[in-house]
């Protein structure tokens, strides 16, 4: 039987950033856990020039750069040593990130199980200083002549994946450790480990569906296959029943998190899946519904946010969202006592000071009044004042995502094509898909761009 094969890997870059530095250098060295069975290594041109303080830290120069091939050019060879291998770093999440971000610059999906040698290290060896890689180079007294050096790092790790698996005193508890690490706790039936690892560790919203086609659960992420490894790694309720009934996952790349979060409202909404809750606006325990009297009046009235679909807002207390009602009472002439905020037996306090026209004690028709007031519902559920476009990361590198608010409200997004987000407002609008009015994708379009003060806006 083949031992399993683990494919070490190390990486020097421009910086630290995936979505603007660039790999400089690159190593990969096949262990099966007692030998090296094959390796990899190259300079890499990172088309744009390498920092003095990073050429400081690894050596490498852009003159030793400038003839060296470019990731496209070796991108083949990574794929091929590094398939039916277990992909191990030291820190892996910042080498598989930059690996990954390089392959998706190129149009393709870069999916690998992963191993940190990090975590992996400090369960191996439990009460050192540090877990850095130097700092374990040196407990361990490996011999490295070149550190901060793809190959050197690369071997390194290899040494230390080696004393990790060779553990005596604790082997078990080291290969349950590694299997841990590499496979996903419970799967339902039908899904496979290999299926989840072809999901995309991107934004997006995901679908869960049943045997007969039909989608029983909607989420997002910023990380789809990590969310889905969480969904089935928990013991709950929800995820019980996910396991017994999940027969396919799908999914759809949004690009940003922003347009992730309201296609998931919109989503669950239309299809109302089983295992979802019955979407609410999660921040918001209350909403304000347009109701009516025993007379005919239409009024405003404050209701639990999850026993409604109509809401036109939302609020974090029942004494806001009465306070609200109360300034569109006062502003477009309504009625206190109709709308719930003069308990009085008699007119109410406005109209005595002329604020009312007699809805209260019939003055006034409810024909005419309710003109007034569906008037006012303008105002209630108006989030913002400005209109505006907002321009985020599309599903590739050459696309822009385009939200436009309009008339007070959220009206929809769309893809552009990067070359074109110079364009006008009017040009802007074309690519937008409108979508019907949704409180509650209002409230997270808001939320997000308090959270998110630094997004690209046109006003217009």
């Amino acid at each position: 039987m083949s031992r399993q094969k683990y494919a070490v890997v190390d990486i020097e870059t421009t910086g630290g950033i995936p979505k603007r530095d660039k790999i400089t250098e690159i190593a990969v060295i096949i262990y099966d856990g007692k030998e090296i069975i094959d390796e990899f290594q190259s300079l890499v041109n990172p088309e744009r020039s390498i920092p003095p303080h990073i050429t400081r830290i690894t050596g490498i120069t852009n003159e030793m750069v400038e003839d060296a091939p470019k990731f496209y050019e070796i991108a083949k060879d990574v794929i091929d040593i590094l398939e039916n291998s277990i992909f191990v770093a030291h820190n892996v999440r910042f080498d598989y990130q930059f690996i990954r971000e390089e392959f998706r610059s190129l149009g393709f999906t870069f999916t690998k199980r992963k191993l940190c040698s990090v975590r992996l290290s400090r369960k191996a060896f439990p009460g050192l200083r540090s877990y850095a890689l130097g700092s374990l180079i040196k407990y361990f007294k490996i011999e490295v002549n070149n550190r901060h050096r793809a190959y050197d790092d690369a071997w390194a790790t290899t040494i230390i994946l080696g004393k990790i698996l060779d553990l005596q005193t604790t082997k078990k508890e080291v290969s349950d450790m590694v299997r841990e690490g590499i496979k996903l706790t419970k799967l339902p039936q039908g899904i496979t480990p290999e299926m989840v690892e072809s999901l995309p560790e991107s934004c997006g919203v995901y679908y869960m569906s049943d045997d007969s086609g039909r989608v029983i659960y909607i989420g997002k992420s910023i990380n789809i296959q990590e969310r889905i490894k969480q969904h089935f790694s928990k013991d709950h309720t929800k995820a019980n029943k996910l396991l017994r009934k999940v027969a396919d996952i799908s999914y759809e790349l949004t690009g940003n998190e922003l347009a992730s979060l309201i296609k998931e409202s919109y989503e669950i909404k239309q299809v109302m899946p089983e295992v979802n809750k019955i979407q609410k606006n999660r921040h918001y325990a209350y909403a304000i519904v347009k109701a009516e009297d025993k007379s005919g009046y239409f009024k405003y009235d404050v209701v639990k946010a999850d026993k409604t679909e109509s809401a036109l807002s939302y609020y974090n207390s029942r004494k806001s969202a009465l306070r609200h009602i109360e300034q569109i009472t006062e502003v477009h002439g309504l009625c206190m006592k109709v709308n719930g905020l003069d308990k009085g037996q008699t007119s109410c306090f406005n109209y005595g000071i002329d604020k009312c026209m007699g809805a209260c004690i019939g003055d006034e028709f409810p024909i005419t009044y309710n003109e007034r007031f569906e008037y006012s519902m303008e105002s209630i559920n108006r989030i913002f004042e400005e209109n505006f476009i907002i321009l985020d990361e599309g599903r590739h590198k050459d696309e822009r995502c385009v939200f436009l608010v309009e008339d007070g409200h959220f009206q929809g997004y769309g893809y552009i094509e990067i070359d074109l987000e110079s364009y006008g407002i009017e040009e802007l609008k074309e690519s937008v898909h409108y979508r019907k009015l949704n409180p509650e994708a209002d409230l997270i379009l808001r939320n997000h761009m308090w959270s998110h003060p630094g997004l690209t806006i046109k006003y217009f």
